[in-house]
């Protein structure tokens, strides 16, 4: 049997002290793992160089490790991604984690399993809420329209709020589920893998709503798979 060994990729800077805990609390702790970053040894200029959004353009926003966030060009992160992909494979990872909720396409491995969470969390939202309302939090505005189309699972189309995980407090999330719960929402969803557990916790108390945490859904399913 091939000897497992899992690569996490970010579309910011890795390790990521904010996902990090809720894949410990899902994964086998003896699977080694190696955790690479788009942004890994990039300051700012050079992000801006590199990344930096354009004019009519997708956006991902991310982390960097110092605990800030950058928003940067949707595009030029697919383009880089496969490169880093090809990377950790090349380091013998057998199944690789893309760390971020964004629609991506054209990502491939050429041995190494990929879980990219835009192909899974929105099918299995989809079986789970039935024809619930589905409200999602997304962390920016400009995305609500943009990774729209991946939706296109759900029985009805989604209510959603913006909030951004790096913002440092949780009455953002907050304030957007409930919003959310106001417009008809029956079930959240937590879209993008910087949400944490308390903003899960915010959301739930604000709203008094089931709330799905993409990036923990994910850790369990790859937990699978490991």
């Amino acid at each position: 049997m091939t000897a497992r060994r899992l690569g996490t990729l970010t579309i910011g800077q890795a390790p990521r002290p904010d996902i990090t805990p809720i894949l410990d609390a899902a994964l086998d702790p003896a699977v080694p793992r190696l955790h690479a970053g788009l942004l890994d040894g990039l300051d700012r200029s050079a992000i801006a160089a590199r990344f930096a959004p354009r004019e009519g353009r997708p956006v991902l926003i991310t982390r960097l490790l110092d605990g800030s966030s950058v928003t940067i060009d949707k595009q030029a992160a697919q383009q880089a991604a496969q490169a880093r992909i090809d990377a950790l494979e090349a380091e013998g990872c057998t199944t690789i984690l893309l760390l971020c909720t964004g629609a991506f396409a054209g990502l491939a491995c050429r041995r190494a399993m990929l879980i990219e969470p835009d192909r899974i969390v929105p099918p299995a939202v989809a079986a789970l809420a039935g024809e619930r309302q589905v409200g999602i939090v997304v962390p920016l505005a400009s995305q609500i329209a943009s990774e729209a189309s991946k939706w296109a699972a759900l029985a009805r189309p989604p209510v959603c709020e913006a909030a951004s995980p790096y913002a440092g407090e949780e009455a953002g999330v907050a304030g957007a589920a409930q919003k959310l719960r106001e417009r008809g929402a029956e079930i959240l969803v937590m879209d993008c893998m910087g949400f944490t557990q308390r903003h899960r916790q915010a959301a739930a108390a604000a709203s008094g709503l089931a709330v799905i945490l993409s990036n923990a859904m994910i850790a369990k399913l790859t937990s699978e798979i490991l």
